[in-house]
């Protein structure tokens, strides 16, 4: 277990003086975040942020830009347009792309502002969706009539896992490959692993 002190973790001490990039940055970013409120932990490689044992926010620096992702960023209200969506099949996440660190002095109470209500949401027991479930492919539901063990299995997956099988049989153009896809996948299903998984 990583030491904290004064709510700094010795683990994203280590991060920030090892980072070839964006330390000023993260630096500026991190006292905002530890002024909050937020328990600092290093997560997936990665400075995050958290509440009640819940994940609010993560840094990531990458090479255009350094990120801080919320991880429920849909549901803030951001009122200076400052949120980005973090790709086409991203739900929830949105993440503020900062290039240097007058962004964070220029826009410190609106970050302080997106942590609030972050902080808020994430301990709420439901939130609403932003996007409607993914469709589930004909190929898919005529399967799952001629065999129930398969539909069985599937629902017992994750929501998570679900949405990987679903976004990999949906972006086949063809209802052939569909069906090969949907084929190809049913033991891993059977065994409750995601698409990723081996």
């Amino acid at each position: 277990m990583a030491e904290v002190m004064k709510g700094r973790n010795s683990e994203v001490d280590l991060f920030l003086k090892r980072a070839s990039r964006w330390q000023t940055e993260m630096r500026s970013l991190r006292e905002i975040l530890l002024e909050s409120g937020l328990r600092e932990e290093l997560k997936w490689g990665k400075p995050c942020y958290c509440t009640e044992d819940k994940n609010i926010a993560i840094m990531q620096p990458f090479k255009p830009h350094l990120s801080l992702m919320f991880f429920e960023g849909a549901f803030l209200e951001d009122k200076r347009n400052l949120l980005r969506e973090q790709g086409k099949n991203s739900r929830s996440a949105r993440r503020l792309e900062i290039t240097d660190v007058s962004y964070t002095e220029k826009n410190k109470k609106a970050i302080q502002g997106l942590i609030k209500q972050a902080r808020t949401i994430i301990v709420q027991p439901e939130r609403p969706s932003k996007k409607p479930a993914d469709p589930i492919p004909m190929e898919l539901e005529h399967r799952f009539s001629g065999d129930p063990d398969y539909r069985t299995a599937f629902e017992a997956l994750t929501p998570g896992r679900q949405r990987g099988y679903l976004l990999h049989f949906s972006e086949a153009k063809q209802s052939k490959t569909r069906q090969n896809r949907i084929d190809r996948c049913r033991e891993q299903i059977l065994e409750g692993k995601g698409i990723n998984e081996r």
